[in-house]
C-alpha cells in the first residue's frame, strides 16, 4: 500500500513540475519522493537481493529522500540549498557507517538509529526553514514545516521508543506493532507532506498571478490600478493620522527620441533605469507606480513638502547624472517632476492630478526640472 502510494504521489508531482518548471523547490521534492518510491521497491525486494547491497541502497535512498525534502524547502523560500560537498560528505558517512556495522560489526539496531537521526535532523532543518514569515500570510508553509517537523521528532525518537536491544534486534513481542506503527507513520508523513507540497504549489501560483494583476510587467512597479488603490489607503490613513501626502508625478523627458534614435529596446532600457534609480531615493514606506508609457507616480507617506521636494530634486539630480547603458551606447535621460501635496477632503485622483499639471508645468518651463502644484487646478496646456 505505501508503495503504491508512493508512486501515486511521485507520478503526480513529475506530471505538476512538467508544466510547471518554474515553481521553485517542486524538481527537488519530486525527485525526494522519487527517491522514497524506490526507497519502497527495495525493501519489498530485500528478501530477494544480498543483504550489503540491500543496506547500501537503502541508506543511500532515505539520506535523498530526507535531504532533496531539505533542499526544496530552502529553494522554495529563495534560499540556496546546502553545498552539495557537505552534503556528499554527510552521504559517505552514513554510507561508511551502513558497511561497518554490516560487515565488520553487525547491527542491525545500529544502522537504523544512524538513518532514522540523520534523516530526523534533515527533516526538523526543514521544518526550520519552512516556517517563517507567520501562519496568517503563509499557511501552506506552516502546514508543510509542521508536518516535516513532526515528522523529523518522530525519526529521532523511534530508535529509544522501539526498545532496540543491544543486539538491534526488536523485542518479539513488539515486532508486529512496531512495524505496523512505523509504516502507518511512514504513510501519514508522505500523505501529509504530498498534500503540502501541492498547497505549496498552490501558493506560487496564485501569488505570481497576483504580482502578474499588481505590477507592470517590464519595470515590477505597481501599475496604474494598484498604485491608485494603495494611493486611496494612503490617503484614507494619513486623513486619520492628520499627516502629510505629497504625490509626485515623473515624465522621462523625450522618451520618444530615445525609441526612435535608439530602439524599443533602449526606451525599456531607459524605464528600468529609471525605477533602479528611483529605488535608491525612496524608503521602505513609499511606493512607485507606471502610470503608463513614461510616466511614473510616487507617493511619499508622512512627508512634508520641503523634504519631498528635496527627494523630487534628488531623483532629478541622480537620472541626470547617469546615462542608460544600452548596446548603442550611453544614452543621456532627464526628468520632469510634479508635486501636489494632499488637500484634506480632497480625492486621491484629484491629488494625481494636480501633481500631473505640475509636471506639465515642469516640461513647459523646459523640462529637467521640479514644479510644485498651486492648491487650484488649472487647465492644461499643451506641452
Amino acid at each position: 500500500m505505501a508503495t503504491m502510494l508512493m508512486g501515486i504521489v511521485t507520478a503526480v508531482l513529475f506530471g505538476v513540475r512538467r508544466y510547471n518548471r518554474n515553481i521553485p523547490g517542486l524538481t527537488s521534492w519530486s525527485w525526494s519522493y522519487l527517491c522514497g518510491f524506490l526507497l519502497c521497491i527495495n525493501l519489498l525486494a530485500r528478501p530477494h537481493s544480498p543483504e550489503l547491497l540491500n543496506v547500501l541502497i537503502n541508506q543511500t535512498l532515505i539520506f535523498l529522500t530526507a535531504y532533496l525534502h531539505l533542499a526544496g524547502s530552502r529553494t522554495f523560500i529563495g534560499k540556496p540549498p546546502h553545498p552539495r560537498l557537505l552534503a556528499g560528505i554527510a552521504a559517505l558517512v552514513v554510507i561508511a557507517t551502513a558497511i561497518y556495522f554490516t560487515l565488520a560489526v553487525p547491527h542491525p539496531g545500529a544502522r537504523f538509529t544512524i538513518g532514522s537521526l540523520v534523516s530526523g535532523i534533515l527533516f526538523l532543518l526543514a521544518a526550520r526553514t519552512l516556517v517563517r514569515g507567520g501562519a496568517n500570510r503563509y499557511p501552506a508553509r506552516y502546514f508543510l514545516g509542521i508536518t516535516s517537523g513532526v515528522h523529523g521528532v518522530f525519526l529521532l525518537i523511534r530508535p529509544a521508543l522501539f526498545g532496540l536491544e543491544p543486539t538491534g534486534v526488536f523485542d518479539a513481542g513488539l515486532r508486529l506493532a512496531i512495524s505496523q506503527f512505523v509504516v502507518l507513520e511512514a504513510i501519514m508523513a508522505m500523505v501529509m507532506s504530498a498534500f503540502g507540497v501541492l498547497m505549496l504549489i498552490n501558493e506560487h501560483i496564485i501569488i505570481a498571478l497576483k504580482r502578474l494583476a499588481e505590477r507592470d510587467p517590464l519595470t515590477n512597479v505597481f501599475n496604474r490600478r494598484s498604485f491608485l488603490v494603495l494611493l486611496d489607503k494612503a490617503v484614507s490613513q494619513c486623513q486619520r493620522n492628520h499627516a502629510s501626502l505629497p504625490v509626485l508625478v515623473i515624465d522621462l523627458d523625450h522618451f520618444k527620441r530615445i525609441n526612435d534614435t535608439w530602439g524599443h529596446r533602449s526606451g525599456d532600457s531607459a524605464l528600468s533605469h529609471f525605477v533602479e534609480l528611483a529605488a535608491g531615493c525612496l524608503r521602505n514606506s513609499d511606493v512607485i507606480g507606471r502610470l503608463g508609457g513614461e510616466e511614473f507616480a510616487i507617493f511619499l507617506p508622512g512627508t512634508a513638502l520641503n523634504d519631498a521636494l528635496n527627494v523630487a530634486e534628488r531623483l532629478r539630480g541622480l537620472v541626470e547624472s547617469r546615462t542608460v547603458s544600452s548596446g548603442s551606447g550611453e544614452i543621456p535621460l532627464t526628468i520632469s517632476v510634479g508635486i501636489a501635496m494632499h488637500l484634506r477632503g480632497e480625492a486621491p485622483e484629484l491629488t494625481l492630478h494636480r501633481a500631473d499639471e505640475a509636471m506639465y508645468q515642469a516640461k513647459r518651463n523646459g523640462r529637467n526640472r521640479v514644479e510644485i502644484a498651486p492648491e487650484t487646478i488649472t487647465d492644461r496646456a499643451t506641452s
